[in-house]
């Protein structure tokens, strides 16, 4: 089994017990995969990020912000509750790293810790917290096909979302003692 990883990350200074830095890591999509079911802003139709793509794309990743709605049923751009500063491809996995705004939020931060330390464990709703990528300069090799493939995209952010509300099922994230 092969395993590829390539990897870009923001070296933040140690803070020791900072109270608005709380680590956080997870699953942002998958590459060379088509989506469960359409992302906004696709037309209805499913999509598939390309390997080339993501890896091109990981540069515009770093130091942007991770958003929320409270009803985590959408993405809310207006409301940055984190900062991604570590993104790396690890076989089909998009993974992200970072920081939640832990004085200023949370609320956010409470609702991902009743996930629990599990990648995959269920919040104290029964519901899975998940994550889905913003992007802005997407090309499509052929925007008539069924599944978009998307060959070129800036990323702009993500957001936590309840993974059932993502267009990938197979995303999460949780609290982590590092980033």
């Amino acid at each position: 089994m092969n395993i590829e990883l390539e990897s870009m990350a923001i070296e933040m200074p140690r803070v020791a017990g900072h109270p608005n830095r709380e680590p956080f890591r997870g699953v942002l999509t998958l590459v060379d995969a088509a989506s469960d079911k359409p992302p906004a802003g696709a037309r209805g139709h499913r999509v598939l990020l390309t390997h080339t793509a993501a890896e091109a794309g990981l540069p515009s990743l770093l130091g942007m912000g991770l958003d929320y709605a409270p009803s985590l049923d959408r993405h809310d751009a207006r409301r940055k509750v984190g900062v991604i500063t570590r993104a790396e491809i690890v076989g089909r996995n998009l993974e992200l790293g970072g920081y939640l705004f832990a004085k200023d939020f949370p609320e956010i931060v409470r609702e991902i810790g009743k996930s629990g330390s599990g990648l995959r464990a269920l919040a104290a709703s029964g519901e899975k917290l998940g994550m889905s990528y913003e992007i802005a300069d997407a090309r499509v090799a052929d925007v008539r096909s069924q599944v978009w493939t998307l060959t070129h995209v800036t990323f702009t952010g993500a957001a936590i979302l309840r993974r059932n509300k993502a267009a990938y099922r197979d995303t999460w994230i949780e609290l982590s003692k590092s980033s």
